[in-house]
């Protein structure tokens, strides 16, 4: 076990009942350099993770509400004029933050949703010509509902695409929902939360993970996954390469964090659904993502799994 990453994920949990699974996905994201989709109904904690993560880690958060007036110069910032001397000056968006919380991002215009791909992809802001680096780390955690769609926008390709994941928070079961009134009696516990490691720690993680090694077979273990979404009858569009490089370095940083520096096919086989089930384009299926999960399930009984002692 990563001593570090686990104190990480215990400190969350002083906050997230009963998630322990999503909070571990969601970190393994960050180190991989990557950003979540949460989609879920709300009231599930999905704003809690988002700040849990900030505060534990000690690092700068925003958060955007995302709604249909919502502008592109909104998120990325704009020149402003100063009246006195007739100069511009740029105003910074909210953008520029180590985690960004993009609440209910289905509810902007795509015109607005576009202005978030090149910060989430490149890292960077580009406005009036002048490029800016974002900070590093930089991760964005999206929410959507999937039940309501009235005044919303479907996410486009381009930007599903580059959600490293998408995971869902779920109901809590009775027990951990009692055990979530009796930490709301006792106070905020997410006001009470320290840093317990920094920006630091998180890139030297992802270099770490980024030398955790891979067995040659693991790697055609994951191209044959992704060549089976593409031939499938029922997949109008499979995975881009984009996605085989996401479930890469997702299982690396995965392995990382539970003390290997070598990834095995479990770790491949328990990221692929959040890693490759959104990226889907289903046929006759409206983008169900209960029918995608099925697909990549599918598959995965499908292929065979290298057997290789790693």
């Amino acid at each position: 076990m990563n001593n570090k990453t686990d104190l990480f994920k215990a400190n969350i949990g002083k906050v997230i009942v009963g998630k322990d699974h999503v909070v571990e996905l969601a970190l393994c994201a960050l180190i991989a350099n990557g950003h979540v989709l949460l989609e879920d109904v709300p009231g599930t904690g999905k704003t809690v993770l988002a700040k849990s993560i900030a505060a534990s880690a000690g690092i700068d958060f925003e958060r955007i509400q995302f709604t249909p007036d919502l502008l592109p110069t909104d998120i990325t910032g704009l020149n402003i004029v100063n009246i006195k001397d007739g100069e511009f000056s740029f105003h910074k968006g909210p953008i520029f933050t180590s985690i960004l919380l993009a609440d209910e991002i289905n509810r902007a215009t795509p015109r607005t949703q576009a202005g978030l791909l090149e910060c989430m992809e490149e890292r960077q802001v580009t406005v009036d010509g002048v490029t800016r680096k974002l900070p590093d780390p930089f991760f964005v955690i999206a929410t959507q509902n999937p039940i309501e769609t009235a005044g919303t926008f479907p996410l486009p390709e381009a930007q599903l695409d580059r959600f490293m994941m998408k995971l869902s928070m779920g109901f809590p079961s009775q027990d951990e929902e009692k055990k979530i009134l009796e930490r709301a009696m006792t106070g905020d516990k997410l006001k009470e939360l320290n840093a317990v490691v920094d920006a630091g720690d998180i890139l030297e993680w992802r270099q770490k993970a980024f030398e955790v090694k891979v067995h040659e077979q693991l790697l055609m273990y994951i191209t044959d996954i992704v060549k089976a979404t593409r031939s499938r009858f029922d997949v109008a569009a499979g995975v881009s390469p984009r996605g085989s490089i996401a479930l890469l370095r997702c299982a690396q940083a995965l392995a990382f964090m539970r003390g290997r520096d070598y990834v095995v096919p479990e770790d491949i086989k328990e990221l692929a659904v959040p890693v490759l089930a959104h990226r889907l384009s289903i046929t006759h299926t409206f983008g169900k993502s209960s029918s995608s999960e099925d697909i990549i399930n599918k598959i995965l009984n499908e292929v065979p799994v290298p057997t290789e002692e790693f």
